[in-house]
């Protein structure tokens, strides 16, 4: 894989057929594709080599298929029908410009229910046994969710998927790399991109995900019959994420988290439009509710995702219960939407050490060494110890939005030591905790929230590894009791 530079007699030298600007993820399958049909193709990157696969190399490597062998293993039954069904019913596809989302959506389950899986088997991937269920929903069979588990894990998280397609890319001699080459215009001849004009920044040694300089040495042009952009979102920049808030979610956060690098910033968008492009649906972003602030940043408000199981009682900033049937891992944007109307910028989640223990799991390669390392011997030892996972038992420790208790009037009084906090009243989160614990006495319920976690137990995948069984919040016996402050973390943006 060359990554030459733009003075470099080589890239001066090489003809492209295809320009790619963006080496994420998305930039490096559509490379991946273009080479293997024998076509030259350029892929620039305002970034240093160490960023190569964007944002993904930071993720968990989840992947949707539908009917997998995975799911049939632990007894999922899953179709194209079901997932189709429930696709749609998330997406809720209500506008005129939704006509080439709705395609794109059916072409895609089509391709998670097809040759998905076995494509990327074919290029190396490894998947994690175990199925973890996202989005579970909690309305009606046609509304939002997923009826049954789908998320499959990379064996190796987000760096192991990144590599699958890097490697394709490896010292082939139609693919050329052009690192810190920032570009600036889309070159537009009659109705067609014919070529990029942009900035060659000044070199950078930072790691990977730490912001980088924008100095620029000297302009470039490159000239191709095909340009593809696979830019990226608006994560890492917080002006576009509030510039674009959806009117129907309320008033944008003050506070935001970012769930991904500061280069994640938009820029190509506008750019794009410039150029003739249609940007449909900017209001359209998926934001995490369950955000902590990394005790170890490596950019700026670097933010971490709680994947929770379904346990922890959540409550508002004035310590209301949320309802129903917004429990942990149900509903992203409803919760979301939620949120910003209550007026405040974060949430709580109360729980206990046996539900941390079992049901926190946290998002990211470099929070699941274990997985991220393919070790069987350090996967095991991590399941069979005693108490939480050590990443997680790291923010217990360290994490400013942690607090513990041996008493609810404790929990309650350290949770209004947090700094930028509503002081919470303690008869009103007493109230809610009692209220829930009592409901665990019996095997029948009327609170939505113990059914679902009962139902989440009959699914093999979260009976061992994920859901711990209905018990009260304050029996002694679960452990001291836990806070956690939510924020809102920034990650994707559905434009399109």
């Amino acid at each position: 894989m060359s990554e030459a530079t733009a003075g470099s007699d080589e890239l001066k030298a090489f003809t492209a057929d295809a320009i790619v600007v963006g080496a994420g993820l998305a930039g490096l399958v559509a490379a991946c594709e273009l080479a293997e049909r024998g076509l030259r193709v350029l892929i620039l990157d305002q970034e240093n080599s160490a960023n190569l696969g964007g944002q993904a190399y930071w993720s968990f490597g989840g992947l949707f298929f539908v009917n997998s062998p995975e799911q049939r293993r632990l007894g999922i039954r899953d179709s194209h029908e079901l997932a189709l069904q429930d696709w749609l019913g998330t997406a809720a596809f209500d506008r005129p410009e939704d006509y080439w989302p709705e395609q794109w959506a059916h072409a895609y389950v089509d391709f998670a229910a097809g040759e998905k899986r076995s494509w990327l088997r074919a290029r190396g991937l490894k998947i994690f046994p175990l199925v973890g269920w996202a989005e579970r929903g909690g309305y009606d069979a046609q509304g939002h969710g997923n009826s049954v588990p789908r998320f499959h894990i990379t064996w190796g998280t987000g760096p192991a998927l990144v590599e699958i397609f890097a490697r394709q890319l490896r010292n082939r001699p139609n693919v050329r790399f052009a690192h810190r080459h920032q570009v600036d215009r889309l070159i537009v001849a009659g109705d067609a991109v014919t070529g990029v004009r942009g900035t060659v920044l000044e070199p950078s040694d930072q790691p990977r995900g730490v912001p980088s300089s924008r100095k620029g040495l000297r302009k470039f042009e490159f000239r191709a019959g095909a340009v593809i952009v696979t830019s990226g979102g608006i994560g890492g920049n917080h002006d576009l994420v509030r510039k674009n808030w959806p009117r129907r979610m309320g008033r944008a956060p003050k506070q935001l988290l970012s769930g991904v690098p500061a280069h994640v910033d938009g820029r190509m968008l506008g750019i794009a439009q410039k150029a003739g492009a249609r940007v449909i649906n900017p209001d359209r972003m998926w934001h995490y509710t369950e955000g902590i602030t990394n005790y170890e940043p490596v950019w700026p408000q670097h933010g971490i995702r709680i994947i929770p199981g379904p346990s922890s009682l959540w409550l508002d900033g004035e310590g209301n219960r949320l309802p129903v049937p917004l429990y942990p891992g149900f509903d992203t944007l409803g919760t979301l939407e939620h949120i910003a109307h209550t007026g405040y910028d974060y949430t709580w989640f109360v729980l206990n050490a046996k539900i941390i223990e079992k049901e926190f799991a946290l998002s990211g390669q470099e929070q699941n060494p274990d997985l991220t390392g393919q070790s069987v011997r350090q996967l095991l030892r991590s399941r069979a110890s005693s108490g939480p996972p050590a990443p997680v038992q790291a923010f217990i420790d360290r994490g400013v939005d942690f607090v513990t208790a041996d008493s609810l009037p404790g929990l309650v009084a350290a949770m209004n030591e947090l700094p930028d906090v509503q002081p919470l009243d303690y008869d009103t989160v007493a109230a809610a905790v009692t209220a829930r614990d009592r409901e665990v006495a019996n095997r029948f319920t009327k609170d939505g929230q113990i059914t679902a976690i009962r139902a989440a137990r009959t699914y093999l995948g979260d009976r061992l590894g994920r859901v711990v069984a209905p018990h009260r919040l304050a029996d002694p016996k679960a452990g001291p009791l836990i806070a956690v402050k939510l924020h809102i973390l920034t990650r994707r943006r559905w434009a399109a």
